[in-house]
């Protein structure tokens, strides 16, 4: 009895010390497998780092909020202005081609000087016209109607002030040197006269 009792153990025994040594066989050769991967990685393989795997494991906290970028309103394009026009200077070369009987003893500058303050009137003039009604001042509308009043077929559409446009918007004076001017002016082609209801329109060309 006690023999069979010291095989039966021998036997246990040996079957454990074999099932040891399988064991240790496979985990042995699972670890070479993963050490021959390890050192055999593919080079075309993206390397990711710890710090990048943690980064793209962790999952979003829920209670934290979403921040959403929030679509930025579009401009309105500015308004387009209108371009008021201009008279331009006289050049050196068209005041030598002046008659001498025009210009007496008037000068270059002296010209170009009256031509500055005519801008002045007829921008101060056209600023108004383009203004929206709604916000004119009392003045304003007086002049507005005044400058509707002196419209003719003629200068529809273009660019033209009177003698009380220089007297609202200038400091000139309407005097025997500036009519001598204006007469230049219309020889060397800055504007035109149109006449018509006891007015004279001078009309920016």
């Amino acid at each position: 009895m006690a023999s069979d009792l010291e095989q039966l153990c021998s036997y246990v025994n040996e079957k454990i010390d074999n099932i040891k040594k399988i064991l240790s066989i496979r985990n042995l050769g699972d670890f070479k497998a993963v050490e021959h991967l390890r050192e055999h990685i593919p080079s075309y393989l993206p390397q990711v780092t710890a710090a990048e795997s943690l980064v793209n494991r962790a999952d979003p906290d829920p209670t934290e909020p979403v921040s959403a970028e929030e679509p930025v309103p579009a401009k309105k394009p500015p308004k387009e202005q209108r371009v008021i026009k201009e008279m331009q200077f006289v050049t050196t070369d068209e005041f030598s081609g002046v008659p001498a009987y025009m210009k007496s003893r008037l000068t270059y500058c002296q010209i170009n000087d009256v031509i500055k303050e005519i801008n002045k009137a007829v921008v101060s003039k056209y600023k108004i016209m383009h203004q929206p009604k709604a916000s004119m001042t009392s003045v304003k509308r007086n002049h507005y109607q005044r400058f509707i009043n002196e419209e003719t077929k003629d200068t529809k559409g273009r660019y033209f002030f009177v003698e009380a446009d220089l007297k609202d918007f200038t400091n000139l004076k309407t005097d025997k040197r500036l009519y001598a001017i204006l007469n230049i002016l219309r020889h060397c082609q800055r504007l035109s006269e149109v006449r018509g209801g006891g007015l004279t329109r001078y009309v920016l060309t």
